[in-house]
């Protein structure tokens, strides 16, 4: 759920006396945590790859189906993992949405998420409008 205006107003106000009392504090606090704990899970998914293609084989070489398909398994479960853990680490430069007072990222947050459906349905309705206007 996202912040309110009101909200986001004393969160960016609480951010900025924070840096201006004790700017080594904050940057210290802003860090690149959740870069971190992203990047570790990526190289758990890919260890966890490998361990999917080692039962895989294990299994081809036991003739025994079922470690094969526990091994595929394994590897389908990492490989979403790590591009979905990829996908959701910030880049090198970028930081996480509360980092920056008044920064792009905390606006970003407050606008709410718009399905798939809606977007479609959006889509299709502009198509309509633009065919009707001809």
């Amino acid at each position: 759920m996202p912040l309110s205006e009101h909200e986001q107003r004393m969160l960016e106000q609480m951010e900025r006396a924070l840096y201006a009392e004790d700017p080594k504090f904050a940057t210290a606090l802003e860090g690149s945590g959740l870069r971190t704990y992203t990047r570790r899970r990526v190289y758990q998914a890919v260890a966890g790859f490998l361990v999917g293609i080692a039962l895989l084989m294990a299994g081809m070489v036991a003739k025994q189906i079922w470690i094969s398909v526990v091994g595929f398994l394994v590897m389908l479960g990492c490989a979403v993992l790590a591009v979905t853990g990829w996908r959701k680490a910030p880049k090198p430069g970028e930081q996480s949405a509360g980092a920056v007072p008044g920064g792009t990222a905390a606006r970003r947050q407050s606008k709410p998420k718009r399905s798939v459906m809606d977007r479609i349905e959006e889509r299709w309705q502009r198509r309509r409008d633009e065919q009707g206007g001809r």
